[in-house]
């Protein structure tokens, strides 16, 4: 399911990379005009360019020192949804939390094999992230959010969210879906869509009802008594990016331990029967003028009858909500586009806007319905950021 391009922008290599990586359904064509490097974006790509000093990713607004672990989880109540042979499901997750203190900000972007097997490149493992590897958890239990990243992508690409929301105090999960997208696993084993013939060709149908199962599995392991982090389980959310933002939707539709969904520009695939009945903030790109997309939304919108919002970003695009845009302005914006068929994602937004509009919705979203504190920024239009619309309220 693709959308209609007006014009296909300029790119990074490392941009042009993630298009041909993500060329599989449900990634729109939401471009607008090509992208013209502002001076702070360009400087930062000769940098790059000339000195190899590393990219680092937008720091936290928060307060809190973030840490981070990674977790390797089985479900064995289950097969493989796309790969019965392989035995059960397996899970690679990343979390994020409020740490005692800040130690060393040693947390790699992702490694250099993974990096390679998702983009053919090995730039990605250069970035440096804003996490302490193993660092101690905070005492108190915390909210709980989990996303879930779009179909072809890695958990990775929520990485600039999931500090952000940690360091407001969040325990935060990023989970992939095992042969969506390339995985790493312990000791180096990568699975990718390549290996099942399933996995090339999904039914996109089975795919939001496998993830549901999937973030439902990990909600038993972290509000367990073998949790690694302390969570409060009467506070969780789910938040996710395109078809994982569908899936955010859906899980809050099948869980009663959900309390609220974010879908960032996600297409929903099938009814969810009954209605949903708890708050939802759905946040698109462009969804206020492609017919498709947008008729897609306005038919799922009357199965919401809790709160609801629909926000769009006019100048964005479908990749805007992710660390995407941010790392194609770090890497440049040579001349030359990719195949026609690949088309942009990225509008004409650089990534620390699109950084701090997506930090900025999403945690208020998530302050309002997992904490109690409202914010206006979800009741009207804000001069701090002109960039988003209201479409629904």
């Amino acid at each position: 399911m693709m959308w209609k391009s007006r014009k296909t922008p300029r790119r990074s290599v490392v941009a042009a990379a993630l298009l041909t990586a993500l060329a599989a359904p449900q990634i729109p064509a939401a471009a607008a005009a090509a992208r013209t490097p502002g001076p702070a974006v360009a400087a930062a790509a000769s940098e790059h360019a000339t000195t190899g000093a590393p990219a680092q990713l937008p720091a936290p607004t928060g307060k809190e020192p973030v840490g981070t672990k990674t977790l390797h989880l089985v479900d064995t109540s289950r097969p493989d949804p796309w790969k019965p042979a392989a035995g059960n499901r397996e899970l690679m997750v990343t979390l994020w939390y409020p740490a005692r203190h800040q130690g060393d900000l040693n947390a790699p972007y992702m490694s250099k094999q993974l990096s390679k097997a998702w983009l053919g490149k090995e730039e990605l493992a250069g970035v440096r992230t804003n996490a302490t590897v193993g660092a101690r958890p905070a005492g108190k239990a915390r909210p709980l959010v989990v996303l879930s990243p779009g179909f072809g992508m890695s958990r990775a690409s929520l990485t600039g969210l999931g500090e952000e929301l940690a360091s407001r105090g969040y325990a935060v999960a990023a989970v992939d879906h095992t042969y969506e997208a390339p995985v790493e696993f312990p000791g180096g084993r990568v699975e990718t869509g390549e290996t099942c013939e399933t996995c090339r060709k999904p039914d996109l149908s089975a795919v939001v009802p496998n993830r549901s199962k999937d973030i439902r599995f990990l909600l038993d392991q972290l509000t367990g008594p073998r949790s690694p982090l302390a969570v409060d389980a009467r506070r969780i959310a789910v938040a996710g990016h395109s078809i994982g933002g569908a899936s955010a939707v859906q899980v809050l539709h099948d869980d009663p331990r959900v309390d609220a969904a974010v879908n960032l520009d996600g297409n929903f695939f099938g009814e969810l029967t009954g209605g949903v009945h708890k708050p939802v903030l759905l946040m698109g790109a462009q969804r206020g003028a492609l017919a498709e997309p947008k008729a897609n939304w306005e038919q799922t919108w009357k199965q919401l009858t809790g709160w609801k919002r629909w926000l769009d970003v006019p100048e964005g695009g479908h990749m805007t909500f992710t660390d995407a845009p941010w790392l194609a302005d770090q890497f440049g914006l040579p001349e030359g586009t990719p195949p026609d068929d690949v088309k942009a994602g990225y509008g004409t937004l650089h990534g620390p806007r699109s950084t701090a509009l997506t930090r900025a919705y999403v945690g208020a979203f998530l302050d309002r319905y997992l904490r109690g504190t409202p914010s206006p920024l979800l009741d009207r239009p804000s001069p701090a950021y002109p960039e988003v619309t209201f479409l629904k309220k």
